[in-house]
């Protein structure tokens, strides 16, 4: 049995399960919703297992014998369970009595919204504090809170090849644990399953799936950055007379995101009053950045030995951009565990940009991430920029990079970070 990693996500059950009638834990199949969900459920219903499902549908009641905490696990191959479990709440169910946990959503448009009954979480695949939880770390929450070390002096072990490898491991528990010969041949199974059952199982038959993975693929080589959908598509179908439809390939997008694997981030639109026109594209991502480098057939050892030419030149280096992807699926963990909001912010002439920018009570941070471990003026310089507009909001600017050491810049008081000693 292969050693459990502590998560973000128990930390955030931890503190609130206990008070909350029913939560849902949402997130891709195999990120390790049920996982968690078992170190406090003490009882668990499998409801991907049809037994188990006509079990619970002939006697609904027994939800409400307990033993509690309950976990209902892949809740939504029975969806009548949703409006059940909102029933018990409304009838007085205690604090701490449901847990629920989904691989993809709902579909079904008669359910209620569950909103100030149900609350729910986002579970993504492994951080980088999570994948080195024995490093001391510069605390997201404790800047927030203005607790933080003014100048840390905290050392990390992790090389720019640590970070490579990272990028091509996933985060899914049982690949990341898995011995490295058979990692490939688990996230190829799980890229194909995407493409034949889970896209069966919402009800979208693909005659070709291989057009599904070409166009995912072209997202992987789009990740991070607000490229245009259409200019996706025709990535994916460069050469082809026989394109999908536009419908077509929206339904992917929405499979996909239903399934949680698009993580797209949001812009931030606040400052476009003071700061200019500001773009509203998303920033696209998939679920995991190791998902992104099988896509496009990238190894570590071509991520370090800049091998790695994909998609358009003006995307930047692919490296740099999976990276980048790594950390933002980190910095989006840490921060829906201390409640708070993650963008990016980039002005519509495209001169200034900011790679993510993290909100909670009005409070900002604004972070850029860098692949290399020396960081110069230049690389400061949005930075500098968006404190100026934004003001006394901004409670911290961080770089996030492969270097060795944290430390304060003396002449803007830029944080730099080795990417692994960031954490919630």
């Amino acid at each position: 049995m292969s050693h459990y990693i502590e998560r973000s996500a128990d930390r955030w059950l931890l503190r609130f399960q206990p008070r909350l009638k029913a939560v849902v834990i949402d997130g891709a199949k195999g990120v390790g919703k049920t996982e968690s969900g078992k170190r406090l459920a003490r009882v668990t219903y499998e409801l991907d297992n049809i037994d188990v499902r006509e079990a619970l549908v002939a006697q609904f009641e027994r939800l409400q014998q307990g033993p509690f905490p309950v976990l209902i696990d892949e809740w939504q191959q029975l969806p009548r369970i949703w409006d059940v479990i909102r029933r018990m709440v409304d009838k007085g169910a205690s604090p701490g009595s449901y847990i629920l946990t989904g691989s993809h959503q709902s579909k079904n448009t008669t359910l209620h919204s569950g909103a100030g009954r149900i609350v729910r979480f986002r579970m993504r695949p492994l951080a980088l504090a999570e994948r080195f939880d024995y490093l001391d770390r510069v605390s997201l929450e404790e800047i927030f809170k203005g607790e933080h070390t003014d100048n840390p002096e905290l050392d990390s072990p992790v090389k720019f090849s640590d970070y490579m490898d990272e990028v091509v491991k996933t985060g899914f528990p049982e690949i990341y644990s898995a011995d490295e010969d058979l990692r490939s041949m688990l996230i190829d199974s799980y890229i194909e399953n995407i493409a034949t059952r889970e896209f069966q199982a919402q009800g979208i038959s693909l005659r070709h799936p291989e057009s599904l993975i070409r166009w995912m693929t072209a997202y992987a080589a789009a990740t991070g950055t607000t490229t245009s959908y259409n200019k996706i598509l025709d990535a994916a179908t460069a050469g082809e007379d026989n394109k999908p439809s536009k419908p077509s390939t929206i339904a992917y997008r929405e499979a996909l995101g239903s399934l949680w694997l698009i993580d797209d981030l949001p812009a931030w639109m606040e400052g476009e009053d003071f700061m200019g026109r500001l773009k509203q594209t998303p920033k696209h991502y998939l679920a995991d950045p190791g998902i992104e480098a099988r896509l496009l057939g990238l190894s570590s050892d071509d991520l370090q030995r800049g091998r790695a030419v994909v998609g358009n030149p003006e995307y930047g280096s692919i490296a740099g951009r999976l990276f980048e992807s790594l950390c933002a699926m980190s910095v989006r963990t840490y921060a829906s565990t201390i409640g708070a909001r993650v963008y990016h912010l980039r002005t519509a002439s495209g001169h200034r940009e900011i790679d993510l920018v993290i909100e909670r009570d009005r409070k900002v941070v604004a972070l850029e991430v860098k692949i290399g471990g020396s960081v110069s003026n230049d690389d400061v310089r949005h930075l500098n920029w968006f404190e100026e507009k934004v003001g006394d909001r901004v409670v911290e600017k961080i770089i996030l990079t492969t270097g060795k050491v944290a430390y304060r810049r003396k002449e803007d008081r830029v944080l730099v970070v080795p990417a692994a000693l960031l954490g919630p």
